[in-house]
This record gives structure tokens, sequence and C-alpha cells, in this order.
């Protein structure tokens, strides 16, 4: 007696991204529609091609809506890959930008400039975020090299040490700073894209720009390094600088993405195990779900947060929270696919 076993073929990658793809774009529109401002989809395209039905609606649209939905976008994006490199690059499944420390750090600098600076420009934001990043991501390299068979794991253990410390040196700087620096702050440490506008969308613009290449770059060290560091270093693959590189790339993602919109919590940790569940890929394909799965996660959180208790606007890193964790553990007590 013989037993058939159906097996469900695995998902087509990029039937998955164009799904993606039209999420992103639902989600869009959704956004451009919603408010206390609301308007129909055809109204929207007119907006969009430049034939408003209201001058109103050009307003609501261009200056709030739209850029407040890209920010989301491509922060979403931004911190879902930078926790995808990091869980390759440690082979820790629980490793994200907030749990080793680099969101922390960022967010630790930009409440500093605050509280120290109050007239610090805005443009001066993902530059002490990105300086925070670097500073604690080379702090916590530097400690994780005394061990090379325990590198990955001290790596995220110091991480974790590191986080605790930098998250009460900032609750240090949000107490005895002035009110007005520390309720600004507050806002924008729970991950709010309320205030996202132009000039954000500007400056991860010219991030994606130029990134991107070295995204794409990334992806053969990261197939190597994947497997440890002997086997990368046995393909040819100088491990050391290769991982500090990537390392560096994941730093400069994270942080450019916490000048934007503060800390998001749980869109690097969970956003690369929903990716790997929607479709199993290779590392390149791997990484464009799971930006894309970021980009919708992060827009359907700040879509959420403004329309869930209006006029009350929710932090999208709030939602996130909320969101983030029984999506994490039903993908953690779902089998595993053979």
């Amino acid at each position: 007696m013989s037993v058939a076993v159906a097996l469900r073929p695995a998902p087509s990658p990029r039937l998955v991204a164009a799904g993606l793809v039209l999420a992103c774009a639902a989600l869009l529109v959704a956004g451009l529609m919603s408010g206390d401002y609301a308007l129909s989809p055809a109204e929207v395209l007119d907006t969009l091609a430049g034939d408003p039905p209201a001058p109103m609606a050009a307003t609501v649209v261009w200056e709030f809506r739209l850029p407040r939905a890209l920010v989301a976008f491509l922060v979403g994006a931004f911190l879902a890959l930078s926790g995808a490199l990091l869980q390759s690059l440690t082979r820790n499944p629980l490793a994200d930008p907030g749990l080793v420390g680099i969101s922390q750090g960022a967010a630790l600098a930009v409440v500093a400039g605050a509280v120290l600076a109050p007239g610090l420009a805005t443009g001066a934001r993902p530059l002490l975020a990105l300086g925070g990043a670097l500073a604690v991501a080379g702090l916590v390299l530097s400690l994780s090299r005394s061990s090379r068979d325990g590198e990955t794991l001290r790596f995220v253990l110091i991480g974790i040490g590191l986080s605790a410390m930098i998250a009460a040196v900032t609750r240090a700087f949000l107490t005895y700073g002035t009110l007005g620096s520390a309720m600004s702050s507050l806002g924008w440490l729970a991950g709010s894209l309320h205030a996202a506008s132009w000039v954000e969308l500007r400056w991860l613009s010219l991030a994606a720009l130029a990134l991107l290449p070295a995204l794409v770059l990334a992806v053969r060290p990261l197939s190597a390094l994947r497997f440890g560091t002997e086997v990368a270093t046995a393909l040819g693959l100088r491990a050391r600088p290769a991982r500090a590189a990537l390392v560096a790339l994941a730093v400069a993602l994270a942080g450019v993405s916490v000048a934007a919109a503060g800390p998001l919590a749980f869109v690097g940790l969970v956003t690369p195990h929903l990716a790997r569940r929607l479709a199993p890929a290779g590392i390149g394909g791997h990484l464009a779900l799971t930006a894309l799965a970021g980009a919708a996660l992060t827009a359907a959180a700040d879509l959420a947060g403004r329309l869930a208790f209006a006029p009350v606007q929710v932090p999208a890193g709030l939602v996130t929270a909320l969101i983030g964790v029984p999506i994490f553990v039903a993908l953690m007590l779902r089998p595993q696919p053979s």
C-alpha cells in the first residue's frame, strides 16, 4: 500500500514581489485618500496629474500625505534591509538594529543634539544619527573581536548591553533638557511619521541612490558569510573587511531611517522572517522581498495609526510594536518549511 504525499509548491519570489508592489500601491492610494479631508480615488489621481478638484486637495496631497507615505515606504525598506543584513551576518534570527544598539545610538545622538543645541537645523539630524549609529556599531565590533568562535554571539550580547545603557543615557538627556526639546524628542522617539516632509524624503532618496549599488555588491559576500567566517575565507573572501563593510551598510540604512522617523520597533526583526516565509529565495531575492515587505508593513502601520483614533494620531512605532509581536510569535510557532 502506497501513500501519495502532495507537496505544495513554493510560491514564486517574482509573484510574491508583484503582490507586495500592488500592496504598496494600494496603501499609497489609501493614504492619499484618507484623513479629515477625504478624497476619492479619482480625485487623488486628478490631483497627482495636476488637475486637483480644489486648491485644498493639492495642498493636502502634495504637502502632507504624499511625502509622508513615501517616507514611510523608504524608512520601512531601510530598517527591514538593515535587519536582514544583521541577521545574516550574525547568523542570529533575533538580530535587528534595535537589539544590537544601532537604533539607540542614532537616537541618542539626535536627542543629545536637540537638547544641547535646540536651534540645530533639521538637516543635521541624519548626520547626527549616522554618527551615533556608527559609533555604537564600531564599539560593538571592537569589543566582539576577541573570540573568533563566539564573535557573532558576542556581537549580539554586547549590543544588548549597550542598548540598555544608551537608553538610560537618552532618558537622562530628556529628563534634564528643556521642556520644549524634551517634548519634541519624545514624539520623535515614539517612531512618528506625522512630521515627515519633503526634507526627510530628500535625504532618504539620496541615501537610497547611494546605498543601492552597495546592496547589489553586498549579495556575493553576504552569501559566503552566512556560512561562517571559515567557509567564507575558504571561498576566497576577505572575511573580516567584508563583514565590517556589511555592518557599516546595515548601520547606514538604520541611521538614516532613525533620523527620519525615530526608532520603529520590530520592523527590522520581523520583516526578514516574514519575507522568508512568503517565498524562499536566494540572498538577492530575499533582500528585495524584505525591502518590499518592510515598506508595506511600515506604511500600513502609519496608516492604521493615523486613522484608528482620528483625529488623534498614534505613532507608527507603537503600531509596529503592537502588530509586530503577534506576527513574530506566529512566525516562530509555525513549522519551518523543509
